[in-house]
């Protein structure tokens, strides 16, 4: 399992960010877990400020996200899943969505959480949603993700002398 080996989370106190949301509207019981798995992350870290933005699938995530991080958003969280099928379309989703988020990160220097599950059946989606039974939750570690990437960028950041 993925998940094997994986930080322990500490939640930081974050409510002084504003975060989007991005959420694929395919495979509603997969998002929907990874939907409340993020809006737990939030609750633990306690952001007070942030919004949900559905788009219609996977492919869409990065330009949606590049939108939020223009338009002021602290931290970009992008959730979605793509399941393999019989043909490479699901190669061409997964390349394009996880090289757009990326572009997004890097261009913008705003930290995107990365909850795009590739899974080649729709039980290892199930088993990565934060659903009871599930033995990852990616919506919760993308967002606490991202929130701890938005502190170390901070402490990153020049001091202004005044």
């Amino acid at each position: 399992m993925s998940g094997h080996g994986s930080p322990t989370d500490e939640p930081v106190d974050s409510r002084d960010l504003r975060v989007a949301v991005v959420a694929s509207s395919w495979h509603d019981q997969v998002m929907g877990g990874l939907v409340a798995g993020a809006e737990r992350a939030l609750a633990a870290y306690a952001v007070e400020d942030w919004t949900l933005v559905p788009v219609p699938g996977s492919f869409e995530l990065p330009v949606v996200a590049m939108a939020a991080a223009r338009g002021g958003f602290d931290v970009v969280v992008a959730l979605g899943v793509v399941i393999r099928g019989g043909t490479p379309h699901f190669e061409y989703v997964c390349g394009a969505a996880t090289d757009g988020l990326s572009r997004v990160a890097l261009d913008t220097g705003v930290p995107v959480g990365f909850g795009l599950l590739t899974c080649d059946t729709e039980q290892q989606a199930l088993d990565r949603a934060g659903l009871e039974g599930s033995a990852e939750d990616k919506g919760y570690e993308a967002t606490a993700a991202a929130l701890h990437t938005a502190h170390t960028l901070r402490g990153l950041a020049p001091r202004t002398t005044s």
